[in-house]
């Protein structure tokens, strides 16, 4: 385990909400370079996961999935169909509604996609059973903080 110094550490290095900041910018850059080679940014594979496990959903329930506003979203649909990886509709039944779907290049994406998470989990150095422990405490901490 790589431990910072103890004489080079910062009054930030006890706050809980920096290690939270420090490690999603370190997990972040750790999949820059995995998702270069796909085309995709960080928050477009986020996209594109839970399309590959949906293949169609409305925007609002891709909202909800991904814990993004419709503002946020709406942009990163729009260069991924630019890009030709995913469709978006209005549905027949309710036109406020806007379903988001995969073409065929995106389904396709998903294949070249598969060695990403090994890599990451790879990249993050700790037994799996360690990252299943810590993801759950990030959920837990998650939910205690929207829930108020």
């Amino acid at each position: 385990m790589n431990a910072v110094p103890e004489e080079q550490e910062s009054p930030v290095d006890d706050l809980v909400c920096f290690a939270l900041y420090a490690a999603s910018r370190a997990v972040t850059a750790a999949y820059r370079p995995l998702l270069q080679d796909l085309g995709l940014t960080y928050p477009q594979y986020l996209v594109m996961l839970a399309l590959w496990d949906r293949e169609s959903m409305p925007v609002k329930d891709l909202g909800d999935t991904l814990q993004l506003d419709y503002g946020t979203l709406t942009p990163l649909l729009k260069r991924l169909e630019s890009a030709g990886l995913v469709t978006r509709q209005r549905r027949a039944d309710d036109e406020r509604s806007v379903q988001v779907g995969l073409t065929p290049e995106g389904s396709a994406l998903r294949e070249a996609a598969r060695d990403v998470p090994a890599s990451i989990g790879a990249a993050m150095g700790m037994p799996e059973a360690e990252i299943d422990q810590l993801r759950l405490a990030l959920r837990r901490l998650t939910a205690n903080l929207t829930a108020g």
